[in-house]
């Protein structure tokens, strides 16, 4: 299978509505929430008006098809330490994952924010998601906690 990662192009921009629904990590037993939930405004912050000059996005392509994105922005989200770090989300079709293209994609991406000067990058994950395994693995590090989530960090 070919994989190929590239940065989105301007006019694709509409998908990571996708991808962010696909990052809410549902654990097993409960139901998948409706889609509107992107609307709330917690998440609303991952896209809307997705392009300004701190904004990176890669996405992850099987046959001409967008498969997974991870993108990373300035922004007051779950993961927020302070406005020099980006924070990262990162998800991939249900379909797709377990293969090690989520872990190709991210480390492309911290390769892209490393090159665009960042130092380091940060990210929320909740404790019982399957991805903590994937971050810890990546060189990302437990920066704080509550009781559900962790918020982690990656010097780059």
């Amino acid at each position: 299978m070919d994989i190929i990662i590239r940065e989105i192009n301007k006019n694709e921009y509409y998908i990571l509505e996708d991808f962010l629904y696909e990052a809410i990590f549902i654990p097993e037993g409960t139901l998948k929430p409706s889609k509107a939930i992107i609307n709330n405004n917690d998440l609303r912050v991952y896209n809307d008006d997705f392009g300004k000059s701190d904004d990176n996005c890669l996405v992850a392509i099987i046959d001409n098809k967008i498969i997974g994105a991870c993108w990373s922005r300035i922004m007051d989200d779950y993961g927020h330490i302070d406005n020099s770090i980006p924070s990262l989300a990162i998800s991939l079709y249900s379909e797709y994952r377990g293969m090690g293209i989520g872990t190709k994609l991210l480390n492309e991406m911290l390769i892209l924010l490393k090159n665009k000067g960042y130092s380091r990058v940060s990210l929320s994950v909740q404790k019982c998601n399957y991805a903590f395994k994937m971050y810890k693995k990546a060189g990302f590090k437990i920066y704080s906690e509550n009781k559900k989530d962790y918020i982690m960090v990656r010097d780059l």
